[in-house]
């Protein structure tokens, strides 16, 4: 399986002048900001009105409890809207560039890229769910209803992309494409925003064999991500990836205590106990064999799913 460069040379290539490295840290910064500000507002906001509508009788709720209500959910995923605003201004002032040069060499989405990855990705996480399930044979009913569930897809579906398509912008978009102009290796222009992706995985309420494993596995579907612009210049096959992993975690099946107020169905979560060095090492192995069948998936030249390059 070999990948032609020419689509992300392009992409590099579609970079202008300004897209210098001072530049490149101030529009991180700006978009950081950005993601910061919107956070805290949109989070406190959230957690404000949640205390308002159970009368302020059970004080302000802490962040755990939170994000594990429905509306913390939503809240949560609607606070990434910050990272879209910030891009768009670092774009435009800094950069002297429209927000859609970073979508790719057309500058636009690929639809098809968009779907055969989030297809792609739906595939393997049966795949890994099985695999886990035989690791630990337990999951059961989620709270939510089937009523309140079909309810909530469209929102849901709606604030995840936000969430998955605005980290795609930042890691796999602005910061690949700016470093790359100004530097060949992959090693940093890969491996710099991958390294800061992954790292934003880590909890503490995790162990720290399940925070290794969660990095592991992270950082293989990083890896996948960072393949697929590099072979198609467009951001779209990234972008239909990451929300249906999302999503299926976020509507099916969950691992997560916290966020997993739409999943029809929970397992045991990760920063629950009961996991062993063992378990954790497992996981890892899963991990990466999901990613390297969602590369098989999108990228070998006989795949029915095989993404197509961007040529502009």
């Amino acid at each position: 399986m070999s990948i032609d460069p020419a689509a992300f040379e392009a992409y590099r290539r579609s970079a202008g002048e300004r897209a210098t490295l001072p530049r490149l840290i101030a529009g991180t910064l700006t978009i950081v900001i950005f993601w910061a500000l919107s956070s805290l507002l949109v989070i406190v906001g959230g957690i404000f009105l949640v205390s308002r509508w159970q009368g302020g009788e059970a004080g302000m709720p802490d962040m755990a409890s939170f994000s594990a209500t429905p509306t913390g959910v939503l809240t949560v995923l609607a606070s990434f809207c910050g990272i879209w605003i910030g891009a768009w201004i670092a774009m435009r002032l800094l950069h002297r560039e429209r927000l859609s040069a970073l979508f790719g060499n057309s500058r636009r989405i690929s639809a098809s890229g968009f779907c055969k990855g989030a297809v792609a990705v739906l595939l393997t996480s049966v795949v890994s769910e099985v695999l886990i399930y035989l690791l630990h044979p337990e999951i059961g009913r989620g709270a939510i209803g089937v009523s309140a569930w079909l309810a909530a897809l469209v929102p849901i579906a709606a604030l995840a992309f936000v969430q998955t398509s605005s980290e795609e912008l930042l890691f796999r978009g602005y910061l690949p494409r700016g470093l790359a102009k100004r530097f060949r290796s992959p090693l940093v222009w890969a491996l710099l925003p991958l390294i800061a992706f992954t790292a934003l995985h880590w909890s503490p309420a995790n162990s720290l064999a399940i925070n290794i494993c969660v990095v592991i596995s992270i950082g293989a579907f990083a890896i996948v991500l960072t393949l697929l612009v590099y072979a198609t210049g467009n951001l779209g096959a990234a972008f239909g990836a990451h929300l249906a992993n999302n999503l299926f975690g976020f509507l099916l099946i969950s691992h997560q205590q916290s966020f997993n107020a739409f999943a029809l169905f929970t397992a045991p979560p990760l920063e629950g106990p009961g996991w062993t060095p063992l378990d954790a090492f497992l996981l890892s192995l899963i991990g990466i064999v999901s990613s390297g069948l969602t590369a098989l998936l999108l990228l070998h030249p006989r795949s029915p799913l095989k993404v197509e390059a961007d040529r502009g």
